[in-house]
């Protein structure tokens, strides 16, 4: 037997005619008890009313947009008849508080797609939120939500925690980079009465130090997971539903029900189409392994992660190629502060193919032979290994979000509002699987928000620019607006540049191939934008993107005090050049 009740507004404080934000569930659903029904916004914070016990949803009396105050009918509820109804009005209990950003209100999702699938089975773990993936941005969420009190599970399908960036990305990455900048400073000393002879490669202990780097990083997440009492299930994870993730285990398989979740899936290295099965030809992962040192190496994409690797493979004495079949290297990037990367390293690689395009790719017993096309395409060139580094995609596809009624688009990606909840409300969305820039340091923070709004925190993405850094020789990071969006805004550009032939550290290292530059709006002076190349540019970019955070002008920076001799008196120059009262070059500006 069973009954109908009614499920009523509980205590939401001294409000009135509160919005309806989200209605999370519709008739005929299956609910459990304790699960979120609806989420009121008041002008303090947002709620989720949730079921008081458990039963399926016969008709909803309200929707998105209405108003309703304490004791206004949500929806009625059949329940099993041993059940005893609450007293009107006190079904529930004062619901958790799910503060949000005002500003985020009018972006909240719309309810659950119809075609979101219900799950009835065997339930291993249970738990507050679910994180699935532990790159950086999940490995914050899980330990965030877990300061803030929630019961958490961290689904990773790697051995380890870390995810792509920490494993097989940009950790391994910047240490293969960095014994590239050593050797390269052996060479320069060299010239200048410090010889060190050739230096010999033991790709095979070179490997085992980069693998210990990785392994401290990753064992401290372990530690870290554990003080926080962060449960870690280690296996492939899936939606069956929009409260059950199934996680594919090697001894088995794993179910958890949440109530909320966050999905930190990452991405994953684009392959072009037709290319044999064969190890010579490699993704970065594979690049990272340094199983040989070919004596030429094809790079297929001239951007941050092609042109990365060829660094250290270059540095490692393998004669690089790079094809790329836009018109320039590093595609985003203000021209200008490319320009003495690109310098450097057609003197250094054999070739470098713009506006190229690879048309065919065939195994032989000699190498990899690779032919293009395009108006200076070379004959078929045949290499030892081939770097494959076109870009990387959003695993959106492949978490099996559909089962769960979250919205995917043609690409992959998992579109989120600013508190980075996708269309279902009790479902958030991080990192390379939301949006680009697909970088770890935006990951972290959206991570952040997304943990503090399922905890009940007021919180939202808000961030004004997100710095990209490629840690090539030389290295070369920009911020905001590039010379070349500013123009196409129509925006009244004023630029403040710097050379690193006139600044004494750049000079002292060998290394004034650098240039600093800032991009002002001329209507106000403050900075929108910013580039540097030069040894540690991914350091000193952080400056700028703080001053366009806190609404800079050329006067802040330029007024603020920089150690000397550092280069990071470049960024403070350029903006003296701007206002036309720099002294290290003869550079006044005309008024």
């Amino acid at each position: 037997m069973s009954k109908t009740i009614e499920i009523k507004v509980p205590d939401i404080g001294d409000f009135e005619n509160v919005d309806v934000i989200d209605v999370i569930v519709k008739e005929g659903d299956k609910v459990a008890e304790n699960d979120p029904l609806i989420t009121l916004e008041t002008d303090k914070a947002a709620m989720d009313v949730p079921a008081p016990q458990a039963g399926t949803i016969r008709s909803m009396k309200i929707s998105g947009g209405d108003k309703v105050s304490q004791g206004d009918v949500v929806l009625t509820l059949e329940v099993a008849d041993e059940e005893q109804e609450a007293p009107a009005g006190e079904e529930n209990e004062k619901p958790k508080q799910t503060e949000k950003a005002p500003e985020a209100a009018k972006e909240e999702s719309k309810p659950e797609p119809k075609q979101a699938d219900e799950y009835d089975g065997k339930v291993d773990q249970e738990c507050d939120v679910l994180v699935l993936g532990s790159g950086p941005g999940g490995y914050t969420a899980a330990f965030r939500a877990a300061d803030l009190g929630q019961k958490v599970v961290l689904v990773e399908r790697y051995d380890s925690l870390g995810g792509v960036c920490l494993n097989v990305g940009c950790i391994p990455s910047k240490a293969l980079l960095h014994v590239a900048k050593v050797i390269e400073e052996t060479h320069f000393f060299a010239e200048h009465g410090v010889k060190f002879g050739e230096p010999k490669i033991e790709t095979g202990a070179l490997r085992e130090w980069k693998n210990s780097v990785v392994g401290k990083l990753t064992g401290g997440l372990v530690g870290l997971a554990k003080r926080r009492k962060v449960s870690v299930v280690h296996g492939t994870g899936q939606f069956v539903s929009p409260h059950h993730v199934e996680v594919d285990r090697n001894d088995g398989k794993t179910v958890v029900r949440f109530n909320k979740a966050i999905i930190a899936a990452g991405s994953e290295a684009a392959m072009l189409p037709n290319l044999p099965d064969d190890k010579r030809i490699m993704t970065s992962t594979g690049a990272l392994e340094l199983e040989e040192l070919p004596e030429r190496m094809l790079v297929i994409g001239g951007g941050i992660i092609g042109l990365e690797m060829a660094t250290v493979y270059d540095a490692l004495g393998v004669k690089i190629s790079v094809v790329e079949m836009t018109g320039e290297l590093m595609p985003g990037a203000d021209r200008a502060i490319v320009k003495p990367l690109e310098k450097r390293i057609r003197k250094r690689y054999e070739n470098i193919l713009l506006n190229t395009k690879v048309s065919k790719v065939e195994a032989t017993k000699q190498g990899i032979k690779v032919s293009f096309e395009g108006k200076d395409a070379p004959k078929p060139q045949v290499y030892g290994r081939v770097l494959v580094a076109v870009g990387r995609h959003p695993n959106g596809g492949r978490v099996g979000a559909d089962k769960a009624g979250v919205k995917v688009d043609e690409r992959g990606f998992i579109p989120t509002d600013k508190q980075q909840r996708t269309n279902v409300g009790h479902i958030f969305a991080i990192g390379d699987i939301t949006k680009a820039p697909l970088l770890a340091h935006k990951a972290t923070h959206e991570g952040k928000v997304a943990a503090e709004v399922a905890a009940g925190e007021k919180s939202a993405f808000d961030a004004r620019v997100i710095p990209s850094v490629a840690y090539t020789d030389p290295e070369i990071a920009w911020v905001g607006m590039t010379e070349a969006e500013a123009k196409d805004q129509g925006i009244d550009l004023g630029i403040g540049e710097f050379p690193w032939a006139a600044n004494g550290r750049s000079l002292a290292m060998g290394r004034d191939d650098g240039l600093t530059r800032i991009y002002f709006d001329n209507k106000n002076g403050r900075i929108i934008g910013a580039g540097i190349a030069g040894t540690g540019a991914g350091d000193l970019i952080s400056e700028l993107a703080l001053a366009i955070e806190m609404g800079a002008d050329a006067a802040d920076v330029a007024l603020t005090i920089h150690p000397h001799p550092t280069t990071s008196e470049t960024v403070a120059m350029a903006a003296e050049a701007y206002e036309g009262t720099l002294t290290d070059l003869y550079a006044p500006k005309k008024r």
